[in-house]
């Protein structure tokens, strides 16, 4: 089977894994590719699901990181490890939101995925709810907060997801969070998600957090507000300023209901009877 030999490198044109390509197996190379028919032959002939690298990269890792379902399905049923975790805490699930494949994520946590790495300290570095943020894979972070999933976790290093969205400037991710109920103001210490997004350029990002309730006054650790962080007479400097007099009563209203209901009850919203209109004052809609 000199086809299903390992190659030195990585395959071109995808995210790495954890670890070097030189020592995966042929099992490795069947499921980041995505060959099922291969992957079953090797299966038949002995190779075990559950085989790793020197860094503890699995078959299934490789299969979710591509986005291969039909491959990481059947490892699955024939016995593979769904919370086998690397020698850097990466998880199946982690590598599933790193790749961007929102249905490896779902069949993982049908599976019984944990939501975060279960050895402690690799919580620091290997949270799939904030690579999923991190890197714009909005379906993904979807279906973790949908499996109850801490969406203001933070993380010593990284901060919550919304505080690493507006880092990376994933607007779509730093939306949906609000929408879904995440803190505002939660960030990575006394660092804001307001804070980061200002030392960014996308002043609807900015929009997005005021209007959720991020603080304008709010200091950091070294005592500086957001508009002390942003480009001077830039769009985000103007939108600060412009933003630092007093909100709406009908503003604090709606914050005031969305934080009694709180993130784990906004999507029981539509069940109140509302009117269409108040519903979509709620939801900024």
């Amino acid at each position: 089977m000199a086809h299903l030999q390992v190659r030195l490198g990585k395959p071109a044109g995808r995210l790495p894994a954890a670890g070097s390509w030189a020592d995966r197996s042929p099992l490795h190379e069947a499921a980041f590719h995505g060959q099922l028919l291969a992957l079953m032959t090797l299966v038949a002939q002995g190779f075990s699901v559950n085989i790793v690298t020197m860094e503890k990269v699995s078959p299934l890792h490789d299969a979710c990181l591509g986005g291969r379902v039909s491959c990481a399905r059947f490892l699955l049923e024939k016995g593979a490890a769904v919370n086998a975790t690397t020698i850097d805490g990466v998880t199946p699930l982690f590598s599933a939101c790193r790749g961007g494949s929102p249905a490896c994520v779902q069949l993982l946590l049908d599976h019984g995925s944990a939501l975060h790495p279960t050895h402690g300290s690799t919580l620091l570095v290997a949270s799939p709810i904030h690579e999923a943020a991190q890197r714009g894979h909005w379906e993904c972070m979807e279906i973790l907060i949908a499996h109850g999933v801490d969406l203001d976790l933070e993380i010593p290093k990284l901060g919550t997801p919304l505080y690493i969205s507006c880092v990376s400037q994933k607007v779509h991710c730093v939306e949906r969070l609000l929408q879904l109920g995440a803190d505002a103001s939660r960030g990575r210490g006394q660092d804001t998600p307001l804070h980061a997004a200002a030392r960014q350029t996308d002043v609807h990002v900015v929009e997005l957090l005021i209007d959720y309730g991020a603080d304008v006054w709010s200091r950091d650790g070294e005592g500086r507000r957001p508009v002390e962080l942003a480009m001077p007479l830039s769009l985000v400097e103007a939108e600060l300023l412009l933003r630092e007099h007093p909100p709406a009563l009908s503003q604090l209203c709606r914050l005031h209901i969305r934080h009694v209901l709180g993130s784990v009850r906004l999507h029981l919203a539509p069940n109140l009877g509302l009117p269409s209109h108040l519903y979509s004052f709620l939801f900024y809609r």
